[in-house]
């Protein structure tokens, strides 16, 4: 299929542009805990929606990261940005890093929070079971949920998120990009890139923890820094929004301005 210009929401208007990338059970809107409070005098970001997802449920496509990467690519092409940062969530930063992948001239920086590597996730039969049965049962993503934020949250807020994650995606999409983000493996693609990265690591995280982060991007990035944060989990933006913020929004500050203290 050809490339697409996806669904997008511009915030800030700031010189440095970025686009951020959702997760599995997310949309475009996942931002927004970040992006109320974001530099907009100095960031631009672009909030996206894969197809399959949140504005482009609609849009029949492969729901694979390649996909992504190029529809991203497009939509870059589309806003007149010829180079870009990307922030990737869960799914996203391994999306985020397929892009790269495919166009590394483009990419000023990136950031990946709790991000799946590119590497993929190397579930057992007994995993990919367990998260292939999300497509049609809420009561596993909110136990995903609650699992990844390590069973500590109020119970409101995990029905809240199921119930979100069940409006942003289609099954069809929803069922793809898992196919995907856990079995592809093109690590070797993005492997000792020169690119900045900032690797975001929530605490209360088992599944993409510190650990994982060390043993994959860490070791790919030569030029990357990991940070974790102490008091969240798998989804730092709902977690943790202020704190996530200033890490991401410090780092880019840094990609300006790498000599500053």
């Amino acid at each position: 299929m050809s490339p697409v210009v996806l669904p997008h929401t511009i915030h800030g208007s700031g010189p440095h542009q970025v686009i951020a990338l959702h997760g599995w059970f997310g949309d475009r809107t996942s931002y927004a805990p970040l992006l109320d409070h974001a530099d907009g005098g100095r960031y631009t970001y672009a909030t996206v929606d894969y197809r399959g997802y949140g504005e482009a449920r609609h849009l029949d496509g492969h729901h694979t990261t390649a996909e992504i990467a190029t529809d991203v690519l497009a939509t870059a092409d589309h806003l007149g940005w010829e180079t870009f940062s990307l922030i990737g969530h869960s799914m996203g930063g391994k999306a985020a890093q397929h892009t790269l992948a495919l166009a590394p001239q483009r990419v000023r920086a990136l950031v990946g929070i709790s991000p799946v590597p590119a590497s993929g996730t190397g579930f057992d039969e007994d995993q990919w079971a367990f998260f292939s049965s999300a497509v049609d049962d809420p009561a596993v993503r909110r136990a995903i949920i609650s699992r990844t934020t390590g069973d500590r949250l109020p119970a409101a807020w995990l029905d809240a998120m199921t119930r979100y994650s069940l409006t942003c995606s289609n099954a069809a999409a929803f069922s793809g990009y898992l196919r995907d983000w856990a079995g592809t493996d093109f690590h070797a693609r993005v492997k000792d890139s020169p690119v900045p990265a900032l690797v975001v690591a929530g605490a209360h995280d088992p599944e993409l923890s510190a650990e994982v982060m060390r043993a994959t991007l860490m070791t790919w990035f030569p030029n990357s820094t990991l940070r974790v944060l102490q008091e969240a989990g798998h989804y730092a933006m709902d977690e943790t929004p202020l704190a996530l913020l200033a890490a991401v929004e410090d780092f880019l500050a840094a990609v300006d301005s790498p000599t500053r203290n």
